[in-house]
């Protein structure tokens, strides 16, 4: 039988995938002898069959009694008892941390005769009373889907007609009156009362726990973070322990570093006389943890020594949250932290000075995609620049934007292409959507492990926030900063780094990181020279670098297609051009010289003429760009698009004509204009992707490809002749049939002869083909034969394998496939593995059954996606080549590739 329920001494840190993260960790702190309150885990087993068959598996109430029973037993108390009540708490818990995406119960097993013992039990009424409410409060929002304003509104209502602000200033008396209240909201909204069995409590919660895995919110978060939709959640029941019980009991979240800026010392928020949500909230504004220090010494030193452990055994950033029970301390969760880029590289490098990790363990601690981040602009500390106010720097980066009060706002501008600053006096999970448009978020409330703050950083968002001097008027749609009152729509930027927020617009200036990447460590390290934090953590990326280089087998090429381009790659480190576009160097004003060859009649002067005078423009870019790569290889990729990309629009050119006839025009440009129309329309094409392109048009309009190759050759032969060495290589795409790849090769091995002798000197130029047809990769040991090399365009193989005009599909019906799961991420973004990695796979074999050391690349931009350089490293591919600016990002995950493999 499938075992749904596992107590915390039965689990470890390595059961996550059953487990969850939280549910896993807070076994392995039960392991340690940590201050765990007792507990059991439901499995994302159960929930994964709960969401299978739409009802939670009936062997799982068994499992659940007995696990309860264990927990009364050890600790003398019974669930619901009205003398000395046991209560839990009921919390989600998945396998990757989806922070306040999912369901929290607390207080389960209050009713209306336990909440009188828990008072005598405590000697605390209003603490009773007050817990009572918070679980009518929780459990009519997160379970019995009301709305929650409606408590909240209540609870606002009750402290006006009072006088009073904060709820610590409601009596024992005013809280027995809200709970009346509440319980008519469930009454009224559910049209039952407030279940009073603590059993059915507890099974309600645990249901709507799994329930909250299929929520809006929770599908947009996964999405964004690539995490899969079939994990689901496990549940977490764990004995409830109390911050809301006086001065001497309190609840906290810390961390074991700095996650902003990755800094070792005190960090974290707590509070007195409050629960767990009281802080992540925002609600109240917290206090710094270091202020522990001087309420509870004796705690703050065990807490401390508590985060030196969790640090030492897991080896990295912790997050813990905690809980004080009338001067007792209790953990609660920890897990590895999610941090910031900035941190993430400040740490991981922090830990390899501390001897705690390896190189290679630091390596797989840092990705792609927080480089990305890092390399994202700054604010110019020259600009002019008016502060409106300074709080917590919650999220590092500089963002600029609109104001937007809420969801649908940010969505609508940011669908309008306006960058959105989301301002809220906290957030809260609802806003998630709103959040992921939005360049930044300011909050008026909460700290550094508000949700504003942690779910920032998990995305890779700017975010300041308790701003407390923001007046934010809903109904005004309006916001107020020291007097001054900004409208909805009104610009404002944030930097995540100080805290500061300006008023307008701020100039933005290249990150040290960039500055870095492109010049250098030294001038890297001269552009942060006012910022110590910043210099360490340039120096702490180029660390990383350096030892991805060290350890990477896979090589990293840049997509270029001019001399600034191919100057900027070199800069971000790249090791030789995996693909020149050729089709670019026909636009402009030689574009006119392309029109002549492709419309004048074959053999005929004209094109001759036309072709003779592209050659030596051609090599002119070619000798540019191959001096720059000098030493390095060039894949040069002979011209590609369809013949329409060089013609004029067929509808355009036939307006422009009827227009002119019908004004009675004559004279040459109208004929001109006629003759272009006539050669235009013979030459149309339904659908010209799959048409006339690539290899076919090369074959089909002789001499097009070999004024490119002449060109290639001739620059080549020139340099070599000038004491340099050029690499280039020559790429036939659009390959289908071997004897397409015979056809070229026979040109262009006469061509290269031709060069050679008239120049006397020998060139060795490589000349092989795109694989972007599935035909190509499934014929793959064929084309090996003619190939001298592969690379896979993945960006065709992946419109041709799925049958997708790109151009046509990411507009129209992409965002439903998204919304309906069926893709999880675009197959343009990352490379669909299942699909048209199969084939890249398949095509890797075939080729190197016929020539075992052929070399085999990509070049389409999957070659900068983090996740698909995973894929071609363990293919086995040799290099992949990418936009410049995603060089660096390659170089790093291809080193995390290999160490990972490892």
């Amino acid at each position: 039988m499938t075992k749904f329920v596992y107590n915390f001494h039965e689990g470890d840190k390595s059961m996550k995938d059953l487990l969850g993260g939280k549910g896993a960790n807070l076994a392995e702190m039960t392991r340690l002898g940590l201050p765990v309150p007792p507990g059991f885990t439901i499995t994302t087993e159960a929930c994964r069959t709960y969401l299978a068959h739409g009802e939670v598996p009936e062997e799982l109430a068994t499992e659940v009694t007995g696990a309860l029973r264990a927990v009364e037993d050890e600790l003398g108390r019974r669930l619901g008892d009205p003398e000395n009540p046991l209560l839990v708490s009921v919390r989600s818990g998945a396998k990757f941390s989806m922070p306040g995406m999912m369901e929290t119960v607390l207080n389960v097993g209050l009713n209306d005769k336990s909440v009188e013992g828990l008072a005598r039990k405590s000697g605390d009424e209003r603490f009773a009373w007050d817990s009572y409410r918070r679980l009518i409060q929780m459990f009519g929002k997160t379970v019995l889907d009301i709305d929650g304003d409606l408590f909240s509104d209540a609870l606002d209502e009750m402290k006006a007609k009072l006088g009073v602000k904060g709820d610590l200033e409601l009596t024992a008396e005013n809280l027995k009156e809200l709970v009346v209240v509440f319980k008519q909201i469930v009454l009224e909204a559910t049209g039952r009362d407030f279940p009073q069995d603590p059993r059915e409590q507890l099974d309600m919660g645990v249901e709507a726990v799994f329930r909250s895995w299929n929520t809006e919110r929770a599908h947009i978060y996964r999405r964004r973070e690539r995490i899969p939709h079939d994990l689901g959640t496990a549940v977490n029941i764990c004995t409830m322990v109390f911050g809301n019980m006086g001065d001497e009991s309190g609840t906290g979240v810390c961390f074991t570093r700095d996650p902003s800026s990755g800094d070792s010392g005190v960090y974290g928020d707590y509070l007195m006389n409050a629960q767990g949500e009281d802080v992540v909230a925002g609600i109240r504004n917290t206090l710094p943890l270091s202020a522990l220090e001087t309420h509870n010494k004796a705690v703050y030193d065990e807490l401390r020594g508590i985060m030196r452990t969790l640090e030492t055994h897991y080896k990295d950033l912790c997050d813990i949250e905690f809980t004080i029970e009338q001067g007792k301390l209790w953990m609660l969760q920890t897990r590895v932290g999610k941090r910031t880029a900035a941190a993430a590289f400040r740490v991981a490098s922090q830990l390899i000075d501390e001897k705690l990790i390896t190189k290679n363990e630091a390596l797989e601690r840092v990705t792609g995609e927080q480089l990305t981040q890092l390399m994202f602009p700054q604010f110019d500390t020259d600009a002019n620049r008016e502060l409106l106010t300074r709080a917590m720097a919650a999220s590092p980066g500089a963002a600029v934007g609109k104001i937007a009060f809420d969801n649908a706002t940010a969505i609508s501008m940011s669908e309008a292409g306006e960058p959105v600053i989301l301002v809220r006096r906290e957030t809260n999970p609802e806003d998630l959507a709103g959040m992921v448009v939005a360049e930044g978020i300011l909050t008026a409330r909460g700290g550094k492990t508000s949700h504003a703050a942690v779910v920032a950083r998990g995305m890779g968002k700017t975010c300041v926030c308790g701003a407390e001097e923001l007046e934010i008027d809903m109904s005004a749609r309006s916001l107020s900063v020291n007097g001054k009152v900004f409208k909805e729509g009104d610009e404002i930027s944030l930097d995540g780094t100080t805290g500061e927020v300006f008023e307008g617009r701020v100039e933005v200036v290249d990150s040290p990181v960039t500055t870095y990447l492109v010049e250098g460590l030294e001038a890297g390290l001269k552009a942060a020279a006012d910022d110590e934090d910043m210099a360490d953590l340039v120096r702490s990326v180029d660390r990383m670098l350096k030892h991805a280089d060290k350890v990477r087998r896979l090589r990293v090429r840049t997509n270029a297609d001019t001399p600034e381009d191919t100057e900027r790659a070199l800069g971000y480190g790249a090791e030789g051009i995996g693909l020149c576009r050729t089709e670019h160097m026909f636009l402009g004003e030689r574009r006119a010289l392309i029109e002549r060859v492709i419309l004048a009649e074959h053999g005929s002067q004209e094109r001759q003429e036309a072709m003779d005078a592209l050659i030596p423009l051609q090599k002119n870019d070619f000798k540019q760009m191959l001096e720059i790569m000098d030493d390095k290889p060039m894949t040069v990729r002979l011209i590609d698009p369809p013949l329409h990309e060089f013609l004029p629009d067929l509808t355009e050119l036939e307006v422009k004509v009827a227009v002119a006839e019908a004004k009675g025009e004559t004279g040459p440009q109208l004929e001109a204009d006629k003759t272009m129309l006539t050669a235009v329309r013979r030459m149309h094409e339904s659908n010209p992707m799959l048409g006339l392109r690539g290899v076919r048009l090369g074959l089909s309009m002789p001499g097009l490809f070999a004024l490119q190759i002449r060109a290639l050759v001739e620059a080549a032969a020139e340099l070599k002749e000038a004491g340099k060495n050029p690499l280039p290589e020559v790429m036939v795409p659009l390959v289908g049939s071997i004897r397409e790849l015979q056809i070229v090769r026979e040109e262009a091995e006469h061509i290269i002869a031709e060069v050679e002798d008239a120049h006397g000197l020998k060139l060795d130029i490589p000349i092989g083909c795109m694989i972007e047809l599935p035909r190509a990769a499934l014929t793959a040991e064929d084309l090996a034969h003619e190939a001298d090399f592969f690379s896979f365009g993945t960006n065709d193989l992946t419109q041709t394998g799925w049958g997708f005009s790109r151009d046509d599909v990411e507009g129209s019906f992409f965002g439903l496939y998204m919304d309906e799961g069926v893709f999880g991420v675009s197959p343009f973004e990352s490379i669909d593995k299942h699909g048209v990695g199969l084939l890249v796979e398949m095509g890797v074999e075939k080729a190197r059954s016929t020539k075992p050391d052929i070399k085999l690349g990509v070049c389409g931009e999957h070659g900068g996606d983090p996740e698909s350089v995973h894929f071609f490293h363990k293919t086995g591919l040799s290099y992949v080549s990418c936009s410049p600016f995603r060089v660096p990002v390659a170089r790093l995950e291809a080193g995390r590739a290999a160490v990972m493999e490892g």
